[in-house]
């Protein structure tokens, strides 16, 4: 039986995602942010958390960890790499190691840049990447703790995933992230029609995810900055492609 995935939001503009196997009742929770808002997703689809699996150490992603595993008795993996504790972890784990989920088998994608250690989930068979703060609908996170060529080539990794890869990220930036990705490619088409899709998609209370790895790649700036119309666009033709992120990112921050 396939995997089923439930995705609901919490806090300000947090995505959570539980993963669900069938074959063994196994259900992973993808970041925590708030217990409150797990426990509502887990009532609401009648399945029993054994698992909860951290991308980052930033508050908003970890914050309901501790009463959950008290609550729970789920098992929590996190990043080894990671320069901040993260509560109540009964496993570390790093680039190329495996996480099971039930039947589920997830490969660790180490992706840092905007935490130092920061890691993704890739569920090969199920096609499904959970990319925490790394990879952004339409945008990527802040290099807080990394550097412009560390999260490209994080970025890199995560484009280099099977385009018809579905990614769960960590917030709802859809909409902002196109009106800034508009000043850059005002003229990609795929864009454009992503713009139009995301629009209805808000509008009508929906999520903007998942969306695919090949969608990002044809419209997401941040994947695209080995691109020489992105390079022109930020008149940066012939440099190397970390220095085009970077630029790319710091228009980001002053958007």
């Amino acid at each position: 039986m396939a995997a089923q995935t439930h995705l609901f939001t919490c806090l300000s503009d947090n995505y959570g995602v539980l993963i669900h196997d069938p074959a063994t009742g196994a259900t992973a929770a993808i970041d925590a942010p708030e217990a409150w808002a797990v426990d509502e997703a887990l009532k609401s689809t009648g399945w029993t958390l054994t698992d909860i699996l951290i991308t980052h150490h930033h508050g908003d992603h970890t914050g309901g960890v501790a009463e959950l595993k008290a609550r729970h008795g789920c098992k929590v993996v996190a990043p080894r790499k990671e320069t901040q504790p993260i509560p109540a972890v009964d496993a570390t784990v790093v680039e190329g190691d495996t996480v099971t989920v039930g039947s589920l088998t997830a490969k660790v994608l180490e992706t840092p840049g905007h935490t130092a250690g920061h890691i993704a989930y890739w569920f090969s068979d199920e096609k499904i990447a959970f990319v925490g703060d790394t990879l952004f609908s339409i945008g990527c996170g802040r290099v807080i703790e990394g550097t412009p060529e560390t999260m490209w080539a994080s970025l890199v990794k995560l484009r280099d995933l099977p385009d018809d890869t579905k990614i769960f990220c960590g917030h709802e930036y859809t909409l902002s992230n196109i009106r800034f990705a508009l000043t850059i490619e005002p003229d990609n088409p795929a864009l454009k029609q992503r713009a139009a899709e995301a629009e209805k998609q808000v509008a009508a209370g929906r999520p903007t995810i998942p969306v695919t790895i090949g969608e990002e790649k044809r419209a997401n700036p941040f994947l695209r900055a080995d691109v020489p119309v992105v390079a022109t666009a930020v008149k940066m033709s012939g440099k190397p492609a970390a220095q085009v992120f970077a630029e790319v990112r710091e228009r980001k921050n002053r958007f």
